[in-house]
């Protein structure tokens, strides 16, 4: 094992890995920027390093930064929490050649499943169902229109190497073809790296459901379960839950058979998550994989009892899985809540000050935070003040305790999405467990 890990990140993710690195007897080094210096993160890990000023191309995605402060602070191995660097092959490579360990997958899967049109084409050669689309990366608009009007309307383009939502955008006719596949690729290239760009058919009534992994250097892998993330906001997840609704037990089984198949094909080693849509008919299709820990990592520990991150570093340091997937047991009901700065009407961002934090609890409620009173929310970063995860016997108990814990939630001197969540919480389709990403965008409003 490890006797100390650097954490490349920030925020309440960071704060979630010193607490199970020092729960493990390893200790822990945030390496972090300016902005954060007076974090709840550096105040609790054993040691910080400054990496760079506020800006986080400068100190969060540093790779030489990153690296050095790993080599001063003599560090065995990194983990880049979820974010930033955490699905960079590049920067695991450079781990590797530097022999600090990456706490994740190897390079060559990263590399692999982050090309999401290479990934497409991987799973399909797996045998697992790919939404129909572009074999590979568009070559120029005219390419892209005549990839929409084979497919047909409406379609989606995306980024090769994207994520987050970005450099996505939704076709639903010929005439708006090109502008958005141009509007695409700078964004893409802007925020990737890489302007490639594939083209998929849009599902209009469709869920998103992901697969949690888990695959050990003995190849052992298990699944823990699948989460629903439907609930988004422009591409950005925003409430998610284990299970997901609504499925039927041929489904969620099938689900869980293409996700290990999908890890299969990359001989995947590490925490892992596979995306699927799943249509009205129950048909569900590969979309992607995401190579790192998930923000919506607790509602899997919630229903599983298994500690996400203490896997991670244990598979990165060489230890085997050590059970089987017959050991794994999923019970109750777990859902998590994004607590953003923002405006819960017009989304709009709400950095300043915070003067009151009182977080919720009571039985059956966990709040993963870096939040702390005073706390001035820096506006150089992701908005993410809180998640909020509740679990229950059913899912009935689990949006009872949500709408419980979110009411008795005190965030002053900022705007919070809070009142949106409650909304939300409160609307029949939801309740009812039946909504789909369009009934998402209507509770938008």
């Amino acid at each position: 094992m490890f006797h100390k890990i650097l954490i490349a990140n920030r925020g309440e993710i960071a704060l979630r890995i010193i607490r199970t690195c020092r729960e493990l007897g390893i200790r822990s080094v945030i390496a972090h920027s300016k902005a954060d210096a007076s974090s709840l993160p550096v105040k609790r890990a054993d040691e910080s390093i400054c990496v760079g000023p506020d800006s986080a191309r400068l100190s969060y995605l540093n790779i030489p930064a990153i690296i050095s402060a790993a080599a001063v602070t003599d560090s065995e191995a990194i983990h880049p929490g979820y974010g930033f660097l955490a699905e960079n092959a590049a920067f695991a490579e450079v781990c590797r050649a530097c022999s600090i360990t990456f706490i994740g997958p190897s390079p060559e899967a990263i590399r692999l499943m982050g090309d999401k049109a290479q990934a497409r084409m991987l799973a399909k050669q797996a045998g697992v169902a790919i939404v129909p689309g572009s074999e590979l990366p568009l070559k120029d608009s005219a390419e892209a229109l005549e990839t929409a009007e084979r497919i047909g309307y409406p379609v989606i383009f995306k980024a090769a190497a994207g994520g987050g939502g970005r450099g996505m955008r939704i076709v639903r006719q010929r005439t708006e073809a090109a502008a958005a596949f141009d509007a695409c690729q700078s964004e893409a290239g802007a925020a990737f790296g890489s302007s490639d760009i594939y083209c998929e058919k849009y599902l209009e009534q469709s869920r998103h459901v992901e697969v949690q992994v888990l695959g050990d250097k003995n190849g052992i892998r298990v699944h823990l379960g699948e989460r629903d993330c439907s609930m988004q906001r422009r591409h950005q997840k925003l409430i998610e839950e284990s299970p997901a609704p609504s499925l039927s037990a041929e489904t969620r089984s099938g689900l869980h058979r293409a996700a290990l198949t999908a890890a299969a094909a990359v001989n995947y080693v590490s925490a892992g998550t596979v995306e699927f849509l799943v249509d009205a008919e129950e048909q569900f299709y590969f979309i992607e994989m995401n190579t790192r820990l998930q923000v919506e990592h607790p509602v899997t520990e919630m229903v599983t009892g298994i500690d996400l991150v203490r896997e991670q570093i244990r598979i990165a340091a060489g230890e085997a899985l050590g059970y089987r997937q017959e050991a794994v047991r999923l019970d109750g009901h777990a859902i998590e809540c994004r607590v953003n700065a923002e405006d819960p009407e017009t989304f709009a961002p709400s950095a300043g000050r915070v003067t009151a934090w009182v977080p919720p609890g009571g039985f059956g409620v966990r709040v993963d935070s870096h939040l702390m009173a005073p706390y001035a929310v820096p506006p150089f970063y992701d908005s993410l003040l809180a998640k909020i995860i509740v679990r229950g016997q059913d899912r009935a108990e689990a949006i009872a305790r949500m709408r419980r814990a979110l009411g008795e939630t005190v965030v002053e001197g900022v705007k919070t999405s809070i009142p949106f969540l409650l909304r939300v919480l409160n609307d029949a389709a939801f309740v009812e467990g039946r909504f789909t990403s369009v009934d998402a965008a209507r509770l938008r409003g």
